[in-house]
């Protein structure tokens, strides 16, 4: 498989990119070379949503240099955060209708719980910290989107339980 975007010394994928994300490529990379390792996968999309019509297309703006920097970071910190055998994150930019998939976050680890748990947080983190501008339009015009408060509140509780996970 060839690997556009950028992986890491520790075997974690990131990627920020215009094409259309191939989920199943993603779990065939997070399920590869771990037959005996990893009890657990879990990989999470997130899509475009049509808000009942009202969402005709989305457009994601990024600063390259940055977002990316910040992805990586974020990947790698949970990966020190949980013992886990791979962490995948690629989003994606550009215009968007409704369905397409925007975002796929996968993690392979020995155990479900640190499974789910690290998938959810690198998600969380990503929707907030990772600087992209969401632009929405449809019927009623277009407009820049800001960040939700439970999306706020959502990334903040991996904050205050840093150092709290046991490994």
């Amino acid at each position: 498989m060839s690997v556009p975007g950028h992986l890491s010394e520790h075997g974690h994928w990131h990627r920020i990119q215009t094409e259309a994300i191939d989920c199943g490529a993603a779990q065939a990379w997070l399920s590869a070379d771990l037959v005996s390792a990893a009890g657990a996968t879990v990989l999470f999309t997130g899509q475009v949503r049509s808000e009942q019509g009202q969402v005709a297309t989305l457009s994601l703006e990024h600063y390259p240099g940055m977002s990316d920097k910040v992805l990586a970071t974020l990947v790698e910190d949970v990966a020190r955060r949980w013992p886990l055998l791979k962490v995948l994150a690629w989003h994606r930019i550009g215009d968007m209708q409704a369905g397409d998939t925007i975002v796929v976050v996968g993690v392979a680890a020995a155990h479900r719980q640190t499974a789910f748990e690290a998938c959810s947080c690198l998600m969380d983190r990503i929707k907030t910290e990772v600087p992209l501008w969401k632009k929405v339009s449809g019927p009623g015009g277009s407009g820049w989107v800001d960040a939700r408060d439970a999306d706020l509140a959502a990334a903040r509780r991996w904050h205050e339980q840093d150092g709290a996970d046991e490994r």
